[in-house]
């Protein structure tokens, strides 16, 4: 990929944040950093809406989860299990909490295999996400729909990737509301954190 991505501009992100987190499958993770450009393409999503919903960090908001409050587009980055950084991207409207936590890319440019994990799986899981583009601390409160770090339009190959072939399920490494099928993805694409049980939680959308 030569050319620069478009990014994908604010409204996007300004609604229901279950639309929102279907509608990234497909488009691109743009990182322009210090080691060069990392692109990869959004296999899988996690939505987390706001206090309503009690596996969201809006659920008890803390001075971190505040920004889930804030400007629709903003990255909210966080590190835990004392191992790693997730990041999210915040949705709906100011003062309405909301936000799409980044499960796994297809790698596309600059993501280099570690040799531990076939190329396809850099960056299948949040944490393995984060260290593959190069994201932590550091990124977090950045504007999504500009560089450094932002999410660009996917073009063609998302409408490709993505037709028919979205699928939902229950969400993953939480101990609460693990019922509700808000996690995303392409269905059977080898970047996928983990593949989607066939069941009607699991259903095609």
């Amino acid at each position: 990929m030569t050319a620069r991505p478009r990014p994908l501009p604010q409204r996007f992100f300004a609604r229901d944040t279950l639309t929102v987190a279907r509608a990234l499958l497909g488009h691109l993770l743009v990182h322009q950093g210090p080691r060069g450009r990392r692109i990869g393409r959004i296999v899988e999503v996690e939505a987390y809406r706001g206090p309503r919903d009690p596996a969201s960090h809006a659920y008890r908001p803390t001075p971190r989860s505040l920004i889930m409050y804030g400007q629709p587009g903003l990255a909210y980055v966080y590190f835990t299990y004392g191992m790693h950084f997730c990041v999210n991207v915040v949705t709906e409207t100011r003062s309405r909490a909301g936000a799409v936590l980044l499960r796994a890319l297809e790698p596309v440019e600059g993501l280099e295999p570690d040799g531990r994990v076939p190329p396809a799986r850099v960056a299948a899981g949040p944490g393995r996400l984060t260290r593959a583009m190069g994201i932590d601390r550091r990124h977090h409160g950045l504007d999504l729909t500009r560089p450094p770090l932002y999410i660009a339009d996917g073009g063609a190959a998302r409408r490709r990737m993505t037709r028919g072939r979205i699928v939902s399920g229950p969400r993953i490494g939480i101990s609460v509301a693990m019922h509700r099928p808000w996690r995303f993805g392409v269905e059977r694409h080898p970047s996928l954190s983990r593949p989607f049980a066939r069941s009607r939680r699991a259903a095609r959308l």
